[in-house]
């Protein structure tokens, strides 16, 4: 077949017209310039290329840690978690005051130390081996989970916009979904390699205000189609509005109960036991906030761009900015889930009801609002958008994964190597990654729902590391062997717990002996077992740590609360005024509104 021949079917196929196109390759023809004009202010240094020579704006700063949480697993993943289980996720998405954690607590330790990374800043805290167990379990947590999940979610928007498309290379075939997979990861890798930090970092901000425009209106257009909010709730139920759901209802106890997901024979497909709910209210009450706090305050890929600041003030203000933006997501991607869901069950459009009759036909909810109720011109603005958001989440990770291995791993090894040898070293490990993580997409494809895989992966790996962070930053008797034991066991049983996971993952007719020990295991809600790790690594870090000797504290002067000096928690208090305090205090009124409103 000629390989032009699906591009020309693929137009005529699908609901994208001529004018969509136009404003895809405008939108594109933007981003292009932008990277354009980054790549021209490049230096080959390593402090430009992997954190924009720390020069960043407090608006940049912001809008990029926005766009890259947002990327890939928000837009794809979590208006199809939307779609099938209501608002029991926005639990997640109201955790913009974790952001505030980092711009009030975290911020003037890791600005004070200048560090590069995370692993570096526990290095000055702990010790070396610590570093080197952080950077090699953050890699493969971003491995598995955000580059894994981004490559996912775009053969999920391609497979879905553009079904048509197709490739034969000989005994090769390739469907819309892979060839959408490999297009993400050489489109962002391109512009990545090329531009380093400062290019994500402006794409990001330029992306951000057509993500938040073109879902408003997608919102918009859904409640119109719908008849209007109370019609939204009419169809979906007070079920699907609560954000407590998970709760144990008045008068009921507690009790463990299997839980049985069917495909459309009417067979069991998944087992596993939950505490009343796919969504225990345990597990959101700790569970939740653990990964929420590893995630925005300790993990690589957010913190970057808070590193890329000049001082402690603007790192302040751009996290904040971004705690702001925060407070979107759930009206921006979990409703338009919900309005998928109505208008699939009203069956005013038969497409959307036919979609949600197939396995898995939820994951697609916002491509398919995107296809089926934008007009054209509007519509191919919000798919480059969803295309951009896509790459520039796989952006930040790839750039969040060479400065990993090549400050933490590669300059260790090779303590002469050159500024610009550093910066290819970077390059080249961008490009090995995205080619592990392609390998590691059948994992994904088989999980049970993109955004429940995500959070699964991150509930066995961030423990740990929440763990050493916080503990480390408050508790100043804690030592370096403290640290790494809890690092190592806490990481060795999410590694095994994750493992037992994969087979079922993979083939959903596997099934261990029930009541063996494997069983169990794959059975507790991912939630609980990521309490029992962070129980574990707590234990474990105090144990050690009192057993051996106390730290010397000129080692960790001006690294814990403890040992800051006078000077330091002047510059700190100097970096912030009344406006950075009241706008922390707006966010938590509008997420504590959330809560009260999303009650069912």
């Amino acid at each position: 077949m000629n390989n032009l021949t699906p591009m020309f079917a693929l137009v005529g196929g699908t609901t994208l017209t001529g004018l969509d196109w136009l404003a895809i390759a405008l939108y594109f023809g933007v981003l292009l310039g932008v990277a354009w004009w980054v790549v021209s202010k490049n230096k080959d240094t390593a402090a430009d290329y992997f954190l924009a020579g720390r020069n960043l704006g407090w608006w940049v700063i912001g809008a990029s840690i926005f766009a890259s949480n947002i990327g890939s697993e928000h837009i794809v993943g979590l208006a199809g978690s939307g779609a099938k289980d209501g608002v029991a996720l926005a639990h997640y998405e109201l955790h913009a005051w974790c952001l505030l954690v980092l711009a009030w607590v975290f911020v003037p330790f890791y600005m004070r130390s200048m560090v590069f990374t995370m692993p570096e800043f526990l290095e000055r805290r702990f010790c070396t081996k610590s570093r080197y167990v952080l950077s090699i379990s953050s890699l493969l947590t971003f491995i598995v989970s955000k580059i894994a999940v981004g490559i996912f979610a775009g053969g999920v928007v391609f497979g879905t916009l553009l079904p048509e498309l197709h490739l034969d290379l000989g005994p090769l075939h390739l469907d819309s979904f892979w060839i959408g997979s490999i297009a993400v990861i050489v489109l962002t890798g391109l512009y990545t390699v090329i531009g380093g930090m400062r290019a994500v970092a402006y794409n990001d901000a330029v992306q951000v205000i057509v993500l938040i425009g073109g879902s408003a209106l997608l919102t918009i257009y859904g409640l119109v189609k719908l008849g209007g909010w109370h019609e939204l709730k009419t169809l979906c139920g007070s079920d699907m509005f609560n954000l407590w759901k998970p709760l144990v209802p008045a008068g009921q106890i507690a009790t463990w109960s299997p839980v049985k997901e069917l495909d459309g024979a009417g067979n069991v497909v998944r087992q596993a036991w939950y505490f009343n709910g796919n969504f225990p209210w345990l597990g959101m009450a700790i569970c939740a906030p653990v990964i929420g706090l590893w995630y925005w305050c300790t993990d690589q890929y957010i913190v970057q761009r808070a590193l890329g600041a000049p001082n402690q003030r603007v790192a302040r203000q751009g996290s904040i900015f971004a705690a702001f933006l925060k407070l979107f997501p759930v009206y921006l991607f979990i409703i338009p889930g919900l309005i998928c869901y109505a208008l699939a069950k009203s069956g005013k459009i038969p497409a959307l009801t036919e979609a949600f009759n197939q396995p898995n036909g939820s994951q697609g909810a916002f491509p398919l609002l995107v296809q089926h109720l934008l007009p054209a011109g509007l519509r191919g603005i919000v798919v480059a958008g969803l295309l951009s958001a896509l790459m520039g989440s796989l952006a930040g990770v790839f750039n969040a994964c060479s400065t990993l291995f090549t400050v933490d791993i590669y300059e260790k090894l090779r303590p002469k190597a050159t500024q610009s040898e550093i910066v290819r070293m970077g390059r080249i490990a961008t490009g090995v990654m995205a080619a592990i993580a392609l390998a590691w997409i059948p994992v994904v494809k088989g999980a049970h729902g993109l955004y429940h895989y995500l959070q699964s992966i991150q509930g066995y790996l961030a423990p740990p590391i929440f763990v050493v962070f916080f503990f480390g930053v408050f508790w100043k008797r804690l030592n370096a062997k403290g640290c790494l034991w809890a690092m190592v066991v806490g990481f060795v049983v999410g590694l095994f717990r994750m493992l037992v996971d994969t087979p079922c993952t993979l083939d959903a007719n596997f099934h261990y002996r029930e009541g063996s020990f494997f069983w169990i295991v794959n059975n507790i809600n991912f939630q609980y077992f990521s309490i029992l790790i962070t129980l574990i690594s707590a234990v474990v870090m105090v144990v050690v740590s009192y057993l051996t000797a106390a730290p010397d504290e000129a080692q960790i002067k001006g690294l814990t609360f403890a040992t800051a000096t006078a000077e330091d928690k002047a510059v700190t208090r100097a970096s912030w005024g009344t406006a950075e305090v009241v706008y922390s205090l707006i966010i938590m009124v509008f997420i504590t509104f959330a809560y009260l409103y999303f009650r069912g």
